[in-house]
């Protein structure tokens, strides 16, 4: 069945990226290598830093945006692009959680995470890729001091002391970059951190995730789910416009396999891990499959080198971490990096780099552990591990100080939170 159905919504920009003429050379302060989600916050929470920025990007602008992707966007990433003054164009065009259900397969009690639970306005939000990107490149094109290289390549790259030097073709020629600090927002498939020879720890799970964009008969209720299979959890994401986002985790021939049935057969299995809670389902996009992987960088920085976001670490969807966990990698660069400039210190030195390393590599660890083992635990049958983690589930339901507890690790707010967060929180409460 094909439909007509608007798919993802993508606000655009109110100002175009900085597609100003390009010059031949440029020396910045920081150079980002990636205009995804996570390199373009780095780069707009630099933008009243007083540093000279670039961000070197391999799509063109309407590419990068363009992704039908979306999110499980958390209390923290919202309080970061509060503090960014991105609200008024995101908030209208996303979902607010008002409650989360986590269960375990056919078992009958059920875990229900309210905003009241944390005395905030949701639980988490739904966030989709277009409108996140629209706002976030409308707000660089705000700065003077970001250029915004896009349809470019890295070419060769030389260390010369105090700082590196790498050439960048485009569409409009080779352009000289010099920066004392090249900045890898580029994606699981790093060039800078493959170049860099820094090693990496971790595994491929034997799941791979299927995902589609459905229009519900009856309203989602603003809730989302997360149920655990012995196959990997299934994953309901509400979105704006009563439509939802599954995240369907299955062993990888299965996941090919439920990749390509016919709809109508794809529909019948969906529904069997759906349910009819909100009636009969309607497919708007294709299904999309990606493999599933835990990845933690040996070192986050080298001299004159920062890893953030999927560069640095990758973990299971479960718990819709991965991208929270990049915003999260790049308010707190941002903020280490102002710190340094207004000390004058040179911001590619490790003594620099360390501070944003120390900070953020523990705490990503913690998350990577958090969801490994919920994907381990759910995931096996023996009964000793099936009666302990519905006796977990039993404590989260009537332990409120746990149930805190877990939501704030979930929600970004456990450890240290940026400046920026906190900027957010008083701006907009």
């Amino acid at each position: 069945m094909t439909t007509s159905t608007p798919q993802f919504l993508s606000p655009a920009p109110s100002n175009q990226p900085n597609l100003r003429s390009q010059p031949s050379e440029l020396t910045v302060d920081v150079a980002i290598v990636g205009g995804g989600i996570v390199g373009l916050t780095l780069a707009a929470a630099l933008g009243d830093s007083g540093m000279q920025i670039v961000v070197v990007e391999a799509q063109t602008a309407a590419a990068a945006a363009s992704r039908q992707r979306a999110y499980a966007f958390s209390l923290t990433s919202a309080d970061i692009f509060k503090g960014l003054g991105l609200w008024s164009q995101i908030g209208p065009h996303i979902c607010h959680f008002d409650q989360v259900q986590l269960s375990d397969g056919d078992y009958g009690k059920v875990v229900r995470f309210l905003p009241s639970d944390l005395g905030t306005d949701a639980v988490y939000y739904g966030a989709e890729h277009g409108v996140l990107m629209a706002a976030l490149q409308g707000a660089i094109a705000t700065f003077p001091n970001i250029h915004y290289l896009c349809s470019a390549t890295l070419g060769e790259i030389h260390d010369q002391g105090e700082c590196t030097v790498a050439a960048v073709s485009t569409s409009e020629g080779t352009v000289t970059v010099r920066s004392p600090l090249f900045v890898a927002a580029d994606g699981k498939g790093s060039f800078l951190r493959q170049r860099s020879g820094i090693g990496s720890f971790g595994w491929r799970y034997r799941q791979s995730c299927v995902t589609a964009v459905l229009a519900p008969e009856h309203s989602h209720q603003n809730t989302a789910y997360e149920r655990f299979w012995p196959s990997g959890p299934f994953a309901i994401l509400p979105l704006p416009g009563q439509r939802c986002q599954v995240v369907w985790t299955a062993p990888h021939a299965e996941a090919e396999a439920i990749l390509h049935l016919p709809e109508a057969e794809f529909m019948a299995e969906l529904e069997q891990r759906y349910g009819r809670q909100m009636g009969q389902l309607r497919r708007l996009t294709a299904p999309a499959m990606f493999p599933v992987q835990l990845m933690q960088c040996d070192r986050y920085v080298l001299p004159r080198l920062a890893l953030v976001g999927d560069a640095a670490h990758s973990c299971h969807p479960v718990g819709g971490q991965g991208l929270n966990m990049g915003i999260r990698d790049a308010a707190a660069l941002a903020e280490v990096l102002t710190t340094a400039h207004q000390q004058s210190q040179d911001l590619g030195s490790l003594t620099v780099l360390r501070r944003y390393e120390r900070w953020r590599r523990l705490e990503n660890w913690v998350i990577l552990s958090f969801t490994d083992g919920l994907t381990r635990i759910f995931s096996n049958q023996l009964w000793p591990i099936v009666v302990l983690r519905r006796s977990g589930l039993w404590a989260l339901s009537h332990i409120p100080p746990l149930k805190r507890l877990a939501l704030r690790l979930m929600t970004g707010r456990l450890g240290r939170v940026p400046r920026l967060a906190h900027l957010g929180r008083q701006r907009l409460g």
